[in-house]
C-alpha cells in the first residue's frame, strides 16, 4: 500500500513540475501592455533601446540628410546651367525690321558718339599743350616776328598772331588801325572756337534723343508680343515674360547709350570753356602789345 501511494505521488509531483512552467509562459505571454507615462521623467542614465523607432521631431532627425536631396550633408551637388532662350541673340533673331532698325540706330548713335568724343578730347589735348608752349617760347621773343617763328605751324596761337600782324598793316577809311586789329583777333579767336566745338552738338543730340529712341523699340516690342499672345489665345507666364523682357533690352540700350554721351558732352564742354579762355587772353595780350610797340 505504501509503495502503491509513492508511486502515485511521484507521478502527481511530476506533471505538476512540466506543466507550471508552460503555464507561466503563458500567463507572461497574456499580460496586457502597460501604456508609457507620457508625463513621466526620463532616466537619463537609462540605456537607449537599439530596437526603438526614432523620434522625427527630434533635433538629430531635423539636421539628417534627405535622401535624394543633394547626397551627404555639407557637399553640394553641381547646378546645371540652362541656355537662356530670351536675350539680346534671340531677340535680334526673331525681331522685325523694325526692331532691328533701332537697334542698328543706338549702335551708329553710340559709336559716333565714341568716335567724336576721342577725337575731340585729343585735339583739346593738343591746344593745351601748344597753349603751354606758347605762354614759354612766344613772350620771351625780341620781336613779333621771331616769336611767330618760334611757334610751330600747325600752332592754333601762331593763326592768331599772323591774323593780328596783317591787322596792323591795314588802316583807312572809318576804321583805325586799333579797330582792325581788335576785329581781326576777335575773328580768329572765333574761327578757332568753331573749330574746336564742331561736332559736339552731334554728342548732345545723342543724349538727349537715345532714350526715346530705345523707348520706341520697347514700345514695338510689347507690342509685337501682345499680338502674339493674343493671336495664340494663351497668356501663360512663359508667353509674356519673355517677349516683354526682350523689348525692355531696348531701353536699357538706350540709356546705355544716353548716359555716356551725357557725361562726355558735360567733360568737354568744360575743357572748351578753359581753352576759349586762353584763346581771348591770348588776344587781349597781343592787342595791348601790337598797339604799344606802335606807339
Amino acid at each position: 500500500m505504501n509503495a502503491k501511494t509513492l508511486t502515485i505521488a511521484s507521478a502527481v509531483i511530476a506533471l505538476m513540475m512540466g506543466f507550471g512552467p508552460a503555464v507561466a509562459q503563458e500567463a507572461e505571454e497574456a499580460a496586457p501592455v502597460e501604456a508609457a507615462d507620457p508625463f513621466a521623467t526620463p532616466d537619463p542614465f537609462a540605456a537607449p533601446d537599439p530596437f526603438a523607432a526614432p523620434d522625427p521631431f527630434s533635433a538629430d532627425a531635423a539636421n539628417a540628410p534627405i535622401a535624394g536631396a543633394g547626397g551627404p550633408a555639407g557637399i553640394e551637388e553641381p547646378t546645371e546651367e540652362v541656355d537662356n532662350p530670351y536675350g539680346f541673340i534671340h531677340m535680334w533673331e526673331e525681331g522685325d525690321m523694325v526692331a532691328r532698325s533701332v537697334l542698328i540706330i543706338l549702335i551708329i548713335m553710340s559709336g559716333g558718339s565714341w568716335y567724336i568724343f576721342f577725337v575731340k578730347y585729343w585735339e583739346q589735348h593738343r591746344v593745351l599743350s601748344q597753349a603751354k608752349l606758347t605762354e614759354a617760347n612766344f613772350w620771351t621773343a625780341a620781336s613779333l616776328d621771331e616769336g611767330i617763328e618760334q611757334l610751330a605751324k600747325n600752332n592754333v596761337f601762331r593763326n592768331v598772331a599772323e591774323r593780328g600782324q596783317q591787322a596792323m598793316a591795314r588802316e583807312g577809311g572809318m576804321l583805325t588801325q586799333a579797330d582792325w586789329v581788335s576785329m581781326s583777333l576777335g575773328r580768329a579767336v572765333e574761327e578757332e572756337s568753331s573749330r574746336l566745338e564742331g561736332g559736339i552738338s552731334f554728342i548732345a543730340s545723342v543724349a538727349s534723343t537715345a532714350p526715346f529712341v530705345g523707348l520706341f523699340g520697347t514700345v514695338w516690342g510689347i507690342l509685337n508680343a501682345l499680338t502674339a499672345i493674343g493671336i495664340a489665345g494663351q497668356a501663360s507666364i512663359d508667353r509674356v515674360a519673355g517677349p516683354v523682357g526682350e523689348a525692355l533690352i531696348m531701353t536699357a540700350i538706350g540709356l546705355a547709350v544716353a548716359v555716356p554721351a551725357v557725361i562726355t558732352y558735360n567733360l568737354l564742354v568744360r575743357r572748351n570753356k578753359v581753352i576759349n579762355e586762353k584763346y581771348r587772353s591770348f588776344a587781349s595780350d597781343l592787342q595791348t602789345f601790337l598797339l604799344s610797340s606802335k606807339r
